[in-house]
This record gives C-alpha cells, structure tokens and sequence, in this order.
C-alpha cells in the first residue's frame, strides 16, 4: 500500500511535468509562431527549461517541509500544485488568441510546474526508502525513478493515441490540449491515494524549525550536496536525451508523430523495468557498481548507437535502439538515485536529497534540451549533440564514484544478516 501510494502520485507528477517535451512541437506552433521552425521550437524548449528555473526553490521549501512536518503532507501540497500548472497549460488561449500574454502565462504555469517538481522527488523517495525492509532498500527507492517513467509511459501512451485516432490537423488544433486536461485528475486522484498514508518520520529527529533543517544541512552537508549534483549531472542529461526523441525524430529525422510518440512509449517502459533490475542489483551487488558499471557502458554506445538510427533511416531502428540504450540508463540511474538520500543523516535526508537533485537537474537537465537544439542548429551534425552526453556521463560516473557510501550499501553475500536499519547506516 505505501509502495503503491508514492509511485502512483509520484507517476503522475511526473507525467504532468514531462509531457510537455513530448507535446514541444505543437506547443511551439501555439505559443511560439515564428517564421523559422527552428526559432519557435527553441522558444518551445527554453520554456519546458524555464520549470526547472524554481525546482531548487521548491526543493529547499518542500524539502524542509518534510522534514519538519512528515513526508506525507509534503507529498500530497505537490500533487495539488502539478494539478494546477498543468490545468493551466491544457486551458491556456494561444498566442493567435490573446498574442503575448500567452507565452507569459505559459512560462507561470510551467514555473509552478517546476516548483511541485523539485519537492516532489525527495519526499517521495524518502518515503520508499523509510518504508522499506532494511535488506531492500535499494529495489524499494529504485521505483521513484521507475515510477517516473510510468509518468512517461502514460505522456507515450496518449501521444500515440492521439497520433492513432485524430488527424494531425486536429493534434495542432485542440489534440496537444488533451494530455494536459487529463494532468489535472492528478489532484483527486493522488490526494485520495496519499490521505491514509503512515508518516514515516520519527518526530524524535525532527528539527525544530525548517530554517534549522536548512541551516544543518547546508553547514555540515555541503560536500556530498556538491558531489551528488555531480552524480545527477551526467543521469538527468542522459534521461533528457531520451525525454528529447520525439522532438528528435520530428524535427530532425522528419519521422511521423506516431513514431516518434511509439519511441517515447518504448523508452518509458524499458526503464520503468530497468530501474527496478538496477535496484535489485544494488542490493545484491552493492549501489555503486550498479550505478557506475552500466553507466559507462552507456557512455561507450551512445555515439555508434545514434550513428546506426541515423544511417539506418528507419524509425523501427529508432525505437529498438532507444529502448535497448535506455535499459542500461536506467539501471544505473536506479541505483544512483538511492545512493543520494542514504549518505545523508534521517533528520535533514529529505532536504539533503531534494537541494541536490533539484540543483543537478536544473542545472543540466533544466537546460539540456536548449543545448540539445542549439547544437544540432549550429553545427548542421545530427550526431554532435550526442558529445555532450558523453562528456557529463563520465563527471557524472567519477562523482559517484567519489561518494563514500555506507556500508549497508556495499552489496553482501548470500548468508549475511539483513542491514541495519536505515536511519542508523547514516547517521
């Protein structure tokens, strides 16, 4: 029941905040008229970066909020702020309508989008982690990212949908509103999930004040804050490469809006299953060499990956290269992920893990797509974005491995006794 709880209100957050990349072609054409594509999809995605502009700011608040007054009010104040933004998103006239107004009222909603976003990741993850038994939490916190790309999964899903049963005329007419008047069943629905949820916070720990959380965490923490953004640095870019492909396989490839939603489908579920395997892993095998191992190995495929999809010509190629490429991503970003929350002490882990994932993929994730397309547009390769994947994965994967993990952490053999419990591994 508490498993089920924060993954589903956690997918549907995360299907709020990331369907705005698969939908950022139209967006473009409704909020960002231009007589270049190029220009207007640029505007498009520089906006999807602008919700990650207060992600740190909703990290630092709602993060301390969970760690002075539960997990569970923290996770039900996002789920009815994401509501909110995206209902605004999917209700908004367009700028033929009410001309630059638009835009503007489309980088507020997305600001607010952004700010559910960044504290709904760490109370979330906390929870799964508190409420894990002590010998599986690395497969427990590993569904906050599989539960993520459930988000993803269901933003495919409708996309093809869409794609499958109204023409492209009517998807740049009124279809792109869809998914996102759909976003707005995250309220109820989440709230009604999460309302009977146990609190997993031990008051004992709690600090008295949330500017005390705060000020513990970043006086006596701020190392691993610095090398945990790090460690997100090369993830978050690499997940935005994937988030990235149905804008890719439109205005790059020139594939239909069918194929490019069936690669986003296709990625999403290969790591929903991926970031569990990479969970299990870690708990058998230990964190860090199922969050660097894959990690590396992904690295070295991206390059002759992307070059294969785009000699080959073929969509199919696409997708299948996507997915398969998207599998070690994700094993590696599954057991990462846990690493963050587990180095930091019970009573500021909460705000340890979500100033430092806020931070990492504002910085990197925030503008990854922005990067993305200005790269392509400025080298005329459609290979040459790809480097800068590269480049960030290798930070990412010596930030790990720099992080000193816990002992509990380490992987054990078959007989050994269940871990300790997780408060006291890290504290």
């Amino acid at each position: 029941m508490r498993v089920g709880a924060a993954i589903l209100g956690n997918a549907l957050e995360f299907y709020d905040f990331t369907v705005y990349a698969a939908f950022a072609t139209w967006l473009a054409k409704a909020f960002f008229p231009a007589e270049n594509p190029s220009t207007s999809l640029l505007l498009a995605v520089a906006t999807f970066g602008v919700g990650f502009v207060v992600r740190p700011l909703g990290g630092i608040v709602i993060g301390a909020y969970a760690d002075r007054f539960g997990r569970r009010p923290a996770m039900t104040l996002t789920i009815w702020l994401m509501a909110v933004g995206s209902g605004m998103i999917g209700l908004l006239p367009t700028y033929q309508q009410i001309g630059v107004l638009a835009p503007i009222l489309l980088v507020f909603a997305r600001l607010l989008q952004g700010f559910s976003a960044g504290g709904e990741m760490g109370p979330a993850t906390t929870y799964l982690l508190e409420s894990a038994p002590a010998h599986r939490k690395a497969f427990f916190g590993s569904w906050q990212l599989a539960s993520q790309n459930l988000g993803s999964m269901i933003s495919g899903l409708i996309g093809l949908l869409l794609a499958l049963l109204i023409t492209p005329g009517a998807t740049d007419s009124w279809g792109w509103r869809v998914p996102f008047l759909l976003g707005i069943l995250i309220a109820p629905v989440g709230y009604y999930i999460r309302r009977n949820l146990d609190e997993t916070m031990d008051a004992k720990e709690a600090h008295g004040s949330m500017s005390h959380v705060l000020s513990d965490v970043l006086a006596n923490h701020w190392q691993k804050i610095a090398l945990c953004i790090l460690l997100i640095s090369g993830a978050t870019i690499t997940q935005y490469f994937f988030l990235y492909t149905a804008t890719y396989a439109i205005s790059t490839l020139h594939y239909s809006q069918g194929w490019s939603m069936a690669a986003n489908l296709a990625i999403a579920i290969s790591g929903a299953i991926f970031s569990l395997v990479g969970g299990a892993f870690a708990d058998k095998y230990g964190v860090k060499a199922v969050a660097i191992i894959p990690r590396l190995i992904v690295t070295l495929l991206l390059y002759p990956a992307l070059h294969l999809v785009i000699s080959a010509g073929s969509p199919l190629v696409l997708v299948i290269t996507a997915a398969c490429l998207m599998a070690l991503h994700a094993m590696s970003s599954g057991a990462g992920i846990i690493l963050i929350p587990m180095i930091f002490p019970s009573a500021v882990r909460t705000a340890g893990l979500s100033i430092a994932y806020a931070l990492g993929v504002t910085i990197f994730g925030g503008t990854a797509q922005i990067v993305f397309t200005w790269i392509i547009g400025a080298t005329g390769d459609k290979l040459s974005w790809v480097w800068y994947v590269i480049i960030m994965s290798v930070i990412s994967a010596l930030a790990t491995l720099a992080i000193k993990v816990p002992e509990t952490l380490r992987g054990k053999p078959r007989d050994a006794k269940p871990a300790v419990p997780l408060a006291a591994a890290s504290n």
